[in-house]
């Protein structure tokens, strides 16, 4: 019932910068650990970046340095500010809340880095 909605995605040139942002479309008790997934064709489903309740961060290697994850705990929300964009960021990014009683997953937003 309750889902989580991404929004941010968009074109940019490589170098360039993208602020995803995602949040759930109604109102729901709080989410532990939160994060971003991509999805690009012929390449594994990976876990971008995912962010504790208490603010503890995990990078992938490939985005350390360049992608920053963050969360709004009274809103539910997520962001994932992506700065150097790379051709190799190029996928579909998904949110993903845990919960106990059941995980919250978004439908993705598409970002498209050219070369």
């Amino acid at each position: 019932q309750v889902q989580l909605v991404e929004s941010g995605g968009g074109s940019q040139p490589a170098g360039g910068s993208l602020r995803l942002s995602c949040a759930p479309n109604g109102k729901i008790r709080g989410i532990s650990t939160m994060g971003w997934y991509r999805y690009a064709p012929g390449k594994q489903r990976e876990l971008v970046a995912s962010i504790s309740r208490a603010g503890l961060t995990n990078y992938t290697d490939s985005v350390k340095g360049r992608f920053a994850i963050s969360r709004d705990n009274d809103r539910n929300a997520v962001y994932l500010q992506m700065n150097d964009l790379k051709y190799e960021d190029t996928a579909v990014y998904v949110c993903h809340g845990q919960r106990f009683d059941g995980d919250l997953w978004g439908r993705g937003t598409q970002v498209t880095v050219s070369s």
